[in-house]
């Protein structure tokens, strides 16, 4: 990181309603504690950041003509009557997992498995149900 865009702790600290106000209207702001740097950004701009950020899953029409809808990037699996019913169970399995990920956050963002659930994880935490239901993308899978 540039020193030249990075405030110390001291100057954060001293001017923190001012920073919080540059990092929500403004930018993102870059700070420096000791070894470590940290930045704060907005809620909009961390959902411009994540704007990308899609739940793809495979369908799977299972033999008794329910639909079973799997995560592609993450192990996560729901079944259903239909296509909404089953990705209106993953939205909620999603926002499940993505809550005990953030409450054990130092483990599972450790762990070289789930490292990368991390953008789908704060994606996931910044929206409604409902909103993460329109984010899945189903795609056929093969049985």
């Amino acid at each position: 990181m540039d020193d030249m865009l990075t405030k110390s702790a001291t100057s954060v600290r001293n001017n923190f309603s001012a920073t919080i106000d540059e990092a929500v209207r403004e930018r993102p702001v870059f700070f420096k504690r000791a070894r470590d740097t940290v930045f704060f950004m907005g809620e909009e701009s961390m959902k411009d950041l994540l704007i990308n950020v899609y739940f793809d899953a495979q369908r799977f029409t299972e033999e008794d003509g329910s639909v079973t809808v799997s995560l592609v990037d993450m192990d996560i699996v729901a079944n259903g009557r239909d296509e909404p019913e089953a990705k209106e169970r993953l939205a909620a399995d999603i926002k499940e997992y993505a809550d005990d990920y953030y409450r054990h956050y130092k483990r599972w963002s450790m762990a070289p498995n789930r490292k990368n659930h991390i953008p789908y994880v704060i994606k996931a935490l910044m929206l409604s149900l409902g909103e993460i239901g329109e984010l899945i993308r189903c795609r056929t899978g093969k049985n």
